[in-house]
């Protein structure tokens, strides 16, 4: 190596001032120069570069740098070359001495530090040209929902890899030891290739750690659902009869939820027995269970349950009923999270009313009324077995539908009670009192509504909502228990009474009987409405006869301006105090009488006194008020409210029962009953006479619960109408109309009232265009009003006239309905 060479390829200013060696006397040339003598090292010139670079740091103050500078050159500087064996070869080739001719091809090339500029670089340890320029690549941008999703991920599991980020620290080096070197040293032929015992070791315990993770992270990241299943919460609304048995039932389903303090520890046993009898000790899930579904459904191409009471519950509140292995998944997720934060009696108690049992009924409740028409408070463990053994299939167990499920369900129901005997739950001697099978009712008791049904339901879901302050949506989820106030057997009486009327009608002329309608009601002295009549059937005819204001009340109004006369006194003369009338005041009597005022006659717009007519024109000549309202004349009480006040008698008359909205124009025929109350108030009214003058609302539902919790209800009004003076002068009086037209319909109605034998007070009432004909009435407390009429409601609403529908004299068509649906009478 020749000194000119020491310093090629280094700056200028790193070389630095040296003195200047005579050149050593060089071998006489035998051919091309070798390889180490056009080597492009100089190590001196490296070794006095790093000095100048070391006395640089030394100025600076840095000793540490110093040190290293004095130490042998590393590794990169010297790219492994030993100066000292390459000075020896090149003294070798020079003297021809042996091991002096290294392999001519080598050509060594000194790497620069890379800390340090290149000449002629374009920046730190980068020469210019094409790759100097080259731009990184950027990664393709994520789709914004995966981008979401991938963030959210990230941020959900954070907490858990810092977590996990010691552990994995330690195991690395044992994972590394365990990575397998393939074809195996020191092996030969395909044990080669086998993994050695450790190997198989790290892959099993990979396997489980993998597995393990997998799930822990699923379980973190799935959520339990905020909203239930619309259809697993809803529910139907029961309505019950004024004597607790079941009239109707409302809702796309039939399910009714129960407390679970509310169902009795043998049904719940039975349920666990039959399905889940380590529910109380288990996690939530049943990994046997869910090995034999997988086992069933991937490698059988079948399904299989294997589920817990947890996982049942969970599949039917917030998933769906698909047998697929996702759902399966998602589904033990959620029953693990899920019994971590609900107690067992929670779940085994949404379990219990959510279930399906067959008969389109949902849960334990619902299920004990269908099979065996009980609440589920009262059933025993014989019961209990056989509604458990449902939940297996209610198609293969409902003893009613063919011989062979009744066979399984007998076989089922005893296993089931030999199951709660093993584990605790029911003694061998009450398990031996259940030896015969407790056959279930034919079908189901829970009827949809129907017909007249209809009707009543109307009445009571109108009245709950708006006394138990329910909104609509809440009302159509359902759970209501509705106990309402009509009565079985009077709703029965009086649908046949006038079932029976309408077939007379078309018998005998069958034209106008398809536009006749008949409405009636009956009612209580205290507002309980018993029993309505609202038309032949409500999906025919949408709206409830009994509830129409639709045709005027005729001479069915007088008791109301009658107690309004006798309550307000009259005023016969302008300015002068009013004057007390009696049931003995006596009134002209005769027909087509004008009707006057303190000024004079009472003149029509067409310039015409206004007269009232009597029946038939008839003239009673001066009459008592007691005998008028008896016998049903007309011109007395037109007077008598002129002279009250038509203001009063209005009044008088919706503090009775009847409604503002219904009540006629404030004119002298208000007095004839020009009003238009429903069959409904107009029982009402009667009531309020027969209650000593204390008006209470009409009512149609006495209680609410709602899954065994009690709705409050507004008390329906109450306030005093009348004097009991006056009511009972009222009272008397229509007991003389009911004597009079019908005198031996009831021996008690002849004698005075007692608390035994009260008086039977009834009165018909007619309008002058023939129209409507009524009949109202009271007995035992309780009034009832008959109405019949006519309208073709293809063509208007306008009444039309009877044309004799109704039936002639006192024992007419109203009250023929009357007399049968208040029997008995005494």
């Amino acid at each position: 190596m020749t000194e000119a060479g020491q310093g090629e390829g280094l700056p200028e200013e790193a070389q630095g001032p040296r003195e200047r060696r005579p050149a050593p006397r060089r071998a006489p040339d035998t051919g091309p120069p070798r390889a180490d003598e056009t080597m492009q090292l100089n190590v001196d010139a490296l070794r006095e570069r790093n000095r100048e670079l070391t006395r640089d740091q030394d100025r600076d103050g840095d000793r540490a740098e110093r040190q290293a500078a004095d130490a042998p050159p590393r590794a990169d500087e010297t790219m492994q070359l030993n100066v000292d064996a390459l000075r020896k070869q090149r003294e070798a080739a020079r003297t021809g001495e042996p091991g002096g001719d290294p392999e001519p091809t080598m050509q060594l090339r000194v790497f620069r530090p890379k800390s340090g500029p290149r000449p002629g670089g374009t920046g730190a340890g980068r020469p210019a040209g094409r790759r100097g320029r080259r731009k990184p690549r950027s990664r393709p941008a994520l789709p914004p929902r995966l981008a979401r999703l991938t963030a959210a991920t990230a941020s959900r599991l954070s907490p858990l890899l810092s977590r996990l980020a010691p552990l994995a620290t330690l195991l690395a080096p044992y994972a590394r030891k365990l990575k397998p070197v393939y074809p195996r040293p020191g092996r030969t032929g395909w044990r080669r290739w086998m993994p050695s015992w450790r190997q198989w070791t790290g892959a099993v315990f990979s396997a489980f750690g993998l597995t393990g993770l997998f799930l822990v992270v699923a379980y973190a990241a799935t959520d339990i659902p905020s909203n239930l299943n619309t259809y697993a919460t809803q529910q139907d609304n029961v309505y019950f009869w004024s004597d607790g048995t079941p009239m109707a039932r409302t809702g796309w389903v039939q399910r009714q939820a129960m407390p679970l303090k509310d169902i009795p520890e043998d049904v719940r046993w039975a349920v666990l027995a039959a399905e889940n009898e380590s529910f109380y000790s288990d996690p939530g899930i049943s990994f046997k269970g869910i090995s034999r579904a997988l086992w069933r459904t991937v490698g059988k191409g079948d399904t299989q349950g294997g589920s817990t009471i947890t996982q049942q519950y969970v599949k039917n509140v917030y998933l769906t009923q698909n047998q697929t292995v996702s759902r399966k998944f998602t589904e033990a997720m959620i029953a693990l999270k899920l019994d971590n934060r609900m107690s067992k009696d929670k779940i085994l108690e949404g379990y219990l009313n959510t279930s399906w049992f067959g008969r389109g009924t949902y849960g334990i409740q619902r299920a004990a009324q269908a099979y065996y028409g009980k609440d589920v408070s009262q059933l025993n463990a014989s019961e209990a077995a056989f509604l458990a053994s449902l939940l297996k299939g209610a198609g293969l167990y409902d003893p009613t539908l063919n011989q062979a499920n009744h066979h399984r369900a007998e076989e089922r129901w005893k296993w089931i009670l030999d199951r709660m005997v093993k584990i605790g739950k029911l003694s061998p001697a009450e398990r031996a009192k259940f030896r015969t099978f407790p056959e279930p009712l034919k079908r189901n008791p829970l009827y949809d509504t129907g017909q007249q049904s209809d009707y009543l339901v109307e009445l009571a879901s109108q009245y709950a909502k708006k006394a138990g302050n329910i909104s609509d949506r809440d009302f159509d989820m359902g759970g209501y228990q509705i106990y309402t106030t009509f009565d079985r057997e009077r709703e029965s009486t009086l649908t046949d009474a006038v079932t029976k009327a309408r077939k007379r009608a078309r018998s005998t002329d069958a034209a106008a009987a398809k536009t006749a309608h008949y409405g009636a009601a009956s009612v209580a002295a205290d507002g309980r409405i018993l029993a309505v009549y609202g038309g032949p059937d409500h999906r025919t005819q949408g709206y409830n006869e009994s509830n129409a204001s639709t045709v005027p009340a005729g001479s069915a109004f007088q008791p109301f301006v009658y107690a309004a006369g006798l309550e307000s006194g009259v005023t016969k003369r302008r300015g002068a105090a009013r004057e007390p009338v009696t049931p003995e005041t006596l009134y002209n009597g005769d027909d087509a009488v004008p009707v006057t005022t303190p000024e004079g006659p009472y003149w029509d717009r067409s310039g015409r006194k206004v007269a009232a007519h009597n029946d038939g024109k008839k003239s009673w000549g001066r009459i008592s008020l007691r005998k008028a309202l008896a016998e049903s004349v007309n011109t007395p009480f037109m007077q008598l409210g002129m002279d009250t006040g038509l203001d009063k008698v209005k009044q008088t008359a919706i503090a009775a029962g009847l409604l503002p909205s219904t009540m006629g124009p404030q004119v002298p025929a208000l007095s004839l009953g020009s009003s238009t109350p429903s069959a409904i108030r107009m029982a009402n009214g009667y009531a309020t006479f027969a209650a000593g003058g204390m008006h209470t609302e009409p009512y149609s539902v006495r209680r609410i619960t709602r899954n065994g919790s009690t709705v409050r209800l507004d008390d329906p009004a109450r306030e005093r109408a009348v004097t009991a003076q006056v009511a009972q002068q009222v009272t008397e009086a229509l007991g003389d109309a009911f004597r009079g037209a019908h005198p031996a319909a009831v021996p008690a109605a002849n004698s005075v009232p007692t608390a035994t034998a009260p008086t039977v007070a009834g009165k018909a009432g007619t309008t002058e265009d023939d129209t409507a004909a009524w009949y109202v009435g009271t007995a035992r407390s309780v009034s009832t009003a008959v109405v019949v009429y006519r309208m073709d409601l293809a063509k208007s609403l306008e009444p039309l006239p009877l044309k004799g529908l109704a039936g002639a004299g006192p024992d007419n068509v109203p009250y023929g309905i009357w007399a049968r649906a208040m029997d008995p009478l005494g």
